[in-house]
């Protein structure tokens, strides 16, 4: 029997419809959050800068989960804040404890499958369509971050361990995000499978390419420089989130669902259809 219509309530989607924005957006983020981390790292040391990064998150976080629904700037900063900490999360097992990227890569691979697990026993979905309650968005981010870090020791072990140089690890990564992209639209691959195993390749993929602009020539990049690289990313990045803000094209609209269940998929425009 369906509920009352007295007892449905408004279920907001914390999170944004994916669009082709949404993966430009996050790429090119991805990007700016390798060479800002570099960066910071670079001019006030890690005892400085990782302290100012993990701030940095925690304030975008909380004024992240104070709102209620989607809202462009909170969401794409926490966003960018993830990005620029969870790189040194992820430099931090090799530069400062020595432990080789295949393994660091192994390790965040382990974590995120832990993340994905317990989300998955506690909500019975890992659809980032029913990000609607604080619980199920903590999980959210919680993934994000495992995401980033793991994308992040994956670059670096195809650049520089496996020495294939950043731009051939670049155009690798963007060969293999077309895979779940194909698989899904050609040979009906779960969505949600799709869709995370498509945010995963993100992070090496940007990652590959700002250490490509702003490494050394000796290191196969064009040697722009880790300061120039980041605010030019920076200023693409506001531009991009302003678009968002502004034209609101991926906000989803609000389902209505009885209080103890999840809102129903909303399929819309070029946005992933949701399996169960």
């Amino acid at each position: 029997m369906s509920p009352d219509r007295a007892t449905l309530r408004h279920a907001a989607t914390k999170v944004p419809q994916i669009i082709l924005m949404f993966w430009v957006s996050k790429i090119v983020i991805t990007a700016m959050g390798e060479a800002t981390s570099d960066y910071m790292n670079q001019a006030l040391g890690p005892a400085i800068a990782v302290p100012i990064m993990l701030i940095g998150l925690y304030i975008a976080l909380r004024l992240q989960l104070k709102r209620d629904r989607y809202v462009a700037w909170n969401y794409w900063l926490v966003v960018v804040m993830v990005a620029v900490f969870g790189t040194s999360a992820a430099d931090a097992l090799h530069v400062g404890l020595g432990i080789p990227y295949v393994i660091s890569t192994a390790f965040y691979a382990i974590v995120l499958a832990a993340v994905f697990t317990a989300w998955y026993r506690s909500e019975g979905t890992l659809s980032i369509h029913s990000i609607h309650t604080h619980r199920r968005e903590k999980f959210y981010w919680a993934t994000v971050l495992a995401t980033f870090a793991l994308g992040t020791a994956a670059g670096d072990l195809t650049a520089t361990e496996w020495n294939l140089g950043f731009l051939p690890s670049g155009l690798l990564f963007i060969a293999l995000i077309l895979v779940p992209a194909i698989a899904w639209w050609r040979f009906g691959l779960n969505s949600i499978i799709a869709f995370w195993f498509a945010y995963i390749i993100t992070r090496p993929l940007g990652a590959s390419f700002a250490d490509w602009l702003d490494n050394t020539r000796k290191l196969s990049g064009l040697a722009l420089g880790t300061g120039p690289v980041a605010l030019g990313l920076a200023v693409l990045v506001v531009v991009l989130v302003g678009y968002l803000a502004t034209t609101r094209v991926d906000v989803q609209r609000e389902s209505l669902v009885a209080p103890d269940e999840p809102p129903e998929p909303v399929p819309a425009g070029v946005a992933l259809p949701e399996s169960a």
